[in-house]
């Protein structure tokens, strides 16, 4: 099967002002699928857009599977940064006979563009979609690490067998999959009120990293190490406080400002690592004035410009591009190593492996903040590195 066969083509009249584009916008930056589905080419292009029409599962948001079209409405008249793009629109994966066709659709089109070196960037639907972004890493046989910005985990009960997920369970769905492919999930700004005590129980168990709305009120730069771990990001618009992102039933009036999301979106667009990422639950049957749809869009013009503005210092190769740092425990149990870029001032921290887990790593690399350093320095274990040492055994 191609993947032509699972999207639509695109009417760019829809989405294109009445005088047309400048030629600086991307409307006329960007190729189009609208009559002959394009050749797929790593040479040709750095990211791929899709969206999927498919809000069947998005529990308590029905209308999300709108959200592409006109999510494009209003990308498309933003301005080229400094750096010439190479963006593919693949017009809409059509919602399947079942959500079940439309997972494995999912699944197959972003592992396809992975394999190419192409940055799948999905415009959902149902956050449920996360779970079939997730399918994909099973497809290239990689373990994943996941990173979710959401307002609460949804680990609900699921009462459906198979496939399918809901988008307030399609978390259960990813933990309970066999095989399991996830090294690492971890959550930003959840709101406790939210969040039952026995999720937080489960979270803790399993060494994963969650972390409060709270944490980040003050600095969101401390986003950035959690996201630059990540393979695969989904993002719920819910996350977004309503004021400043309102066209999302689930929408509360607490969560992120407008421009820290855009801050989140650029930091995962920096990540040499992130290969995936998906934005989901915007509902333009919510929407006023079209400020949720121009939010979207410029949380996704952000993403791009990380993108053009990764520093490639990850993996650490050459070694002359980075400083080594030790750091000895005061309970004389050895010494923590830490790197830092050169190039970026990005840090991160060496966890071994237990012996005879890997065989052609000695290390795992775990990026990590200034201050994880100054802890070790201070002859104290990082939390960090304790809960990534746990992931290894």
């Amino acid at each position: 099967m191609s993947l032509s066969d699972f999207f639509s083509p695109l009417s760019p009249d829809k989405f294109t002002p009445k005088a047309g584009f400048y030629t600086s916008q991307l409307g006329l930056k960007t190729t189009f699928f609208v009559d002959k589905f394009p050749e797929l080419d790593e040479n040709a292009y750095d990211i791929a857009i899709f969206g999927v029409q498919d809000d069947r599962a998005a529990v308590n948001n029905e209308g999300c599977a709108l959200a592409p079209d006109y999510f494009r409405s209003q990308f498309y008249t933003l301005n080229e940064g400094p750096y010439t793009t190479r963006i593919i629109d693949l017009g809409n994966i059509r919602a399947g006979a079942s959500i079940s066709d439309t997972y494995v659709a999912v699944k197959m089109v972003v592992a396809e563009l992975v394999k190419l070196n192409v940055v799948p960037v999905i415009i959902g639907g149902g956050q449920d979609i996360t779970y079939a972004q997730y399918l994909a890493y099973e497809e290239l046989e990689q373990k994943v690490d996941l990173v979710v910005i959401d307002h609460k985990f949804d680990l609900d009960e699921d009462d459906q067998e198979g496939l399918a997920a809901k988008s307030d369970t399609y978390l259960n769905k990813i933990l309970l999959h066999q095989p399991n492919y996830l090294f690492n999930f971890s959550n930003i700004g959840y709101q406790t009120y939210y969040v039952n005590q026995d999720s937080l129980k489960v979270m803790s168990k399993l060494y994963f990293d969650v972390h409060r709305l709270g944490e980040f009120a003050d600095d969101i730069s401390l986003t950035e190490p959690i996201i630059r771990n990540a393979n695969m990001i989904s993002f719920d618009i819910g996350a977004i406080r309503s004021s400043d992102a309102g066209a999302n039933s689930n929408a509360g009036p607490n969560g992120f400002y407008g421009e820290q999301a855009c801050r989140i979106s650029r930091y995962a667009g920096m990540s040499d690592k992130l290969t995936s990422i998906g934005f989901y639950e915007f509902n333009p049957a919510f929407d006023r004035n079209g400020q949720t749809a121009m939010l979207l869009a410029q949380m996704v013009w952000y993403f791009i410009d990380g993108y053009y503005n990764r520093k490639k210092d990850f993996p650490l190769t050459p070694k002359s591009q980075y400083l080594i740092y030790r750091a000895s425990l005061n309970d004389g149990t050895g010494e923590l190593l830490f790197v830092k870029s050169k190039k970026s001032d990005r840090w991160w921290m060496q966890v071994p492996y237990p012996t005879g887990i890997s065989k052609n790593e000695r290390f795992h690399l775990v990026p990590c903040r200034y201050e994880d350093y100054t802890t070790a320095v201070n002859g104290e274990m990082p939390d960090l590195w304790w809960r990534t040492f746990q992931k290894l055994l």
